[in-house]
């Protein structure tokens, strides 16, 4: 098997397990800030700028996780990229003409 794709199964296998893991992360967190939320709407006691301050925080958490996939998702590329025009075979150098006798 040629090296590069070799090269290019274990990229995709790489960003596959990043995939799936930031997809489980996402989950995760979206959970926490739903019950979040419902304790935020049960928590009478709690003054309504820490309730702003709280979902700001959540807030700049989901933009915070989306700017790191777009982040890795152009890191991928940019090494998938660099890659294939590294392996690309090179060009077979052109004859020289013999010179002419006159």
């Amino acid at each position: 098997m040629e090296y590069g794709q070799v090269a290019k199964r274990m990229l995709n296998m790489q960003k596959s397990s990043f995939d799936h893991w930031f997809n489980t992360v996402s989950l995760v967190q979206n959970q926490a800030e739903s019950t979040v939320d419902m304790v935020l709407n049960q928590a009478a006691w709690l003054p309504e700028n820490g309730r702003n301050a709280i979902q700001s925080w959540m807030s700049v958490c989901q933009k915070e996780r989306g700017r790191f996939k777009t982040y890795m998702d152009n890191g991928f590329v940019a090494f998938e990229k660099a890659f294939t025009e590294a392996v690309k075979p090179a060009e077979k150098p052109k004859k020289a003409s013999p010179p002419s006798q006159g």
